[in-house]
């Protein structure tokens, strides 16, 4: 069996028995298949699979000539790692899938395109850029902490950014958002609120 597949399953922990979504794990192509869909309808179906296991809905794929190369989606509940973006957990399995096969990461990168379902967030961006790829595609805007210009350019920072295209399927990408966040995160830190003070104000009732 292909172990850059098989790590693919990284990413689909086990259906849970309340997800209304079902388990998308056999309708999701893994690591090493030709790219027979859109790339963004592949981004897509990650997104929703993320959803329905509590986490915030972002989907992303890695695609180098017409093969897909890596996949992934949040994953920061699941390993209590604020860092564990769609799109770092893809670039780590990039690097994987290149020393497996042999192959010059920097020729591949130069040679990939990556689809995302929300734009990436600043940390994500700068990283894409780095790596110098051939085309990012996100869907719809991060507007809390979009790096491809909605917050910050991080294209701005780099030396040779990558093609940026944003606005595909932007409004599917934002329902998933707008569905995730009319639920609860139960990772999510407890705000540190100060509490009021007990002396009344001049307009209380006495």
């Amino acid at each position: 069996m292909d172990s850059s597949a098989s790590k693919s399953d990284d990413f689909f922990p086990e259906k849970k028995e309340s997800s209304s979504r079902g388990d998308l794990k056999d309708d999701i192509p893994v690591v090493g298949d030709k790219l027979k869909e859109d790339g963004m309808e592949i981004a897509m179906k990650l997104a929703q699979q993320a959803l329905a296991v509590g986490e915030v809905p972002v989907g992303c794929v890695f695609v180098h000539e017409d093969k897909i190369i890596a996949i992934g989606r949040n994953t920061v509940n699941e390993t209590r790692n604020a860092t564990r973006h769609a799109e770092i957990n893809c670039i780590d399995e990039v690097l994987k899938w290149c020393k497996n096969n042999n192959k010059d990461s920097s020729a591949v990168l130069a040679n990939t395109e990556v689809f995302v379902t929300v734009e990436p967030c600043i940390m994500c961006a700068g990283a894409l850029h780095n790596l110098h790829l051939k085309q990012v595609t996100y869907g719809c805007q991060n507007d809390r902490f979009g790096g491809c210009g909605t917050v910050l350019d991080a294209g701005l920072l780099a030396e040779n950014p990558c093609k940026i295209i944003g606005g595909v399927r932007a409004e599917e990408a934002m329902q998933l958002l707008k569905d995730f966040y009319k639920g609860t995160n139960p990772n999510a830190p407890v705000p540190n609120v100060k509490k009021k003070s007990g002396r009344k104000s001049d307009t209380a009732d006495s």
